[in-house]
């Protein structure tokens, strides 16, 4: 809470001690070898020697290895020697205080202190590498990544998406409700771009059971379409998953045309990492050849394939 006090006098005594051990040193060379002109020279570098070793480099060596341990067990030593040089102190701080008033300087704490940008952040999590377990670490950067991403750089393109036609024939829509790879499926009448909900398979199974599968009935048991602008950054995305209790959402542009759909999952794996496997059929999206070059998907996108 004082940080000034703490600091004026561990300075204070450094100096002390450094301006001592060099006068002893000269004195101690003095008497030994006498008045000479190199005696100055041995005395200098013996004191320096000493300061550099004993004084700057091995304290703070130690200090950074074992910070709080040396912290909480110097504290009992720096109180009551604070205590007791505290008019002296009192001088020199206020003396220090009008000179960095004079020089606009505000001691920290006096104003809110700054918060930490991204980037800040984002080196802090690098350099704690040790502190924090790789996959722990690998997240957190991740999460970085997202402030900058947007769902077009997550979503399924638009030649991609599963989806059934209303006006199909009833035949085709079972068989492609049947075969279908995912949990949910994007309904449309007329075109993708007519798209009037999102229909979980399971509820159209159930109908199967019964053998009702008709238009009519997968109109009652699908849910309204919802709809994402393109350019909406991911972790806004994520919050409005969340709001409004959803899992997919197809991304348009500025003229309602779809563009792509992306879904929950897609987000967290951004996040965490792939944790489902691919699509039945779906082939690697991109591969290395012998002679050194790469065959990629025409789907894939720059930001995976980089």
């Amino acid at each position: 809470d004082r940080t000034d006090e703490l600091l004026a006098f561990i300075l204070a005594g450094n100096t002390i001690i450094n301006a001592a051990t060099t006068i002893l040193v000269a004195e101690i060379c003095r008497r030994l070898f006498g008045s000479g002109e190199y005696v100055l020279m041995i005395a200098t570098a013996a004191a320096s020697f000493v300061i550099l070793i004993f004084a700057e480099i091995l304290p703070k060596i130690l200090g950074a290895t074992y910070s709080e341990t040396i912290a909480l067990g110097a504290s009992y030593l720096l109180t009551p020697l604070i205590k007791v040089t505290r008019p002296l102190m009192w001088f020199v701080n206020v003396l220090v205080r009008g000179i960095m008033k004079v020089l606009g300087i505000h001691k920290a704490g006096e104003h809110a202190a700054q918060p930490l940008s991204m980037e800040e952040l984002r080196t802090l999590v690098l350099e704690g590498g040790k502190f924090i377990p790789k996959k722990h670490q690998s997240i957190f950067l991740n999460l970085f990544e997202l402030e900058d991403m947007t769902v077009d750089d997550t979503m399924t393109p638009r030649g991609h998406i599963e989806h059934i036609d209303l006006a199909d024939d009833p035949d085709d829509i079972r068989a492609a409700i049947v075969t279908a790879h995912h949990t949910r499926l994007v309904v449309c009448e007329d075109g993708l771009d007519n798209a009037i909900g999102i229909v979980h398979v399971r509820k159209v199974l159930n109908l199967a059971r019964e053998d009702r599968i008709d238009i009519d009935r997968i109109r009652v048991v699908m849910r309204e379409a919802y709809f994402v602008p393109e350019g909406t950054p991911l972790l806004n995305q994520l919050t409005n998953f969340q709001e409004n209790q959803r899992h997919m959402g197809l991304v348009v542009d500025e003229y309602g045309e779809i563009l792509g759909l992306v879904t929950l999952k897609d987000i967290l794996e951004e996040i965490v990492g792939e944790f489902t496997s691919a699509a039945i059929g779906s082939a690697a999206l991109f591969q290395r050849e012998p002679d050194g070059s790469v065959v990629a998907d025409g789907a894939c996108s720059l930001r995976v394939l980089n």
